[in-house]
């Protein structure tokens, strides 16, 4: 009988130890969420690809809201958001996109300029639910690479969402994100790589104006136009 209870004590004991060693999902990401928030600024070199188009270029952004993507693929291109005015150049087109994102528009302001953002990655943990992909130790990124990230997949809770699921990619050295893969309820899949980060730099607001080529022609309120 004492050996039992002693073996009992000692699993008792061992599993603690293994469960104190567990890290959920959701807690896991809320730590890289609440790092991402300590930011004041940082930038970033993207890689970005849609059914076989692919991009390339600097992101750049400043809390609270201030967003920027100046793409060497397309050459010239760029997505400014200043807070409260979304831009867009088009070089291929010689057009400027430009949508006013106040308080009625705040959804679209929520999926289409903070998704890679401290913002976007608050808002992912409430509405979607967070799980690991295959398990809370670090894997590979992909065949042949040697970055060790975790894998976590994002699925929504509600069919009102953008994307059917998300997969992240954590790097395990500094939690950051290091891959963004999102599939939309039709099957379209855009995927994110972020390389390079340079945090809290101090940059200027400056960097968040933006003037387009004076050739270029306007196109107001696109968000909405039928």
């Amino acid at each position: 009988m004492k050996k039992i209870i002693v073996s009992i004590a000692l699993l008792a004991i061992s599993l603690g130890l293994f469960a104190q060693n567990i890290t959920t999902a959701s807690a896991y990401f809320k730590t890289v969420s609440d790092q991402y928030a300590t930011f004041k600024d940082y930038e970033a070199d993207f890689e970005f690809s849609v059914d076989g188009t692919e991009m390339a270029g600097h992101f750049s952004y400043k809390t609270p809201n201030l967003i920027r993507l100046d793409f060497t693929n397309p050459e010239q291109q760029v997505i400014v958001f200043n807070g409260d005015l979304l831009t867009i150049y088009l070089p291929g087109s010689d057009a400027v996109l430009l949508q006013n994102l106040d308080e009625s528009t705040a959804d679209d302001d929520e999926n289409l300029t903070t998704l890679g953002s401290p913002k976007g990655l608050s808002l992912l943990s409430r509405y979607y639910t967070v799980a690991y992909e295959t398990g809370q130790d670090a894997e590979l990124l992909e065949e042949g690479s040697d970055e060790m990230v975790v894998k976590l997949i994002l699925t929504k809770k509600s069919a009102a969402e953008a994307f059917r699921y998300i997969k992240l990619c954590i790097s395990e050295k500094t939690k950051l994100l290091r891959r963004m893969e999102a599939v939309t309820p039709k099957g379209q899949t855009y995927i994110f790589n972020y390389y390079d980060y340079k945090i809290n730099q101090d940059i200027s607001d400056q960097r968040f104006i933006y003037e387009a080529p004076s050739s270029a022609n306007n196109f107001n309120n696109f968000l909405f136009t039928d």
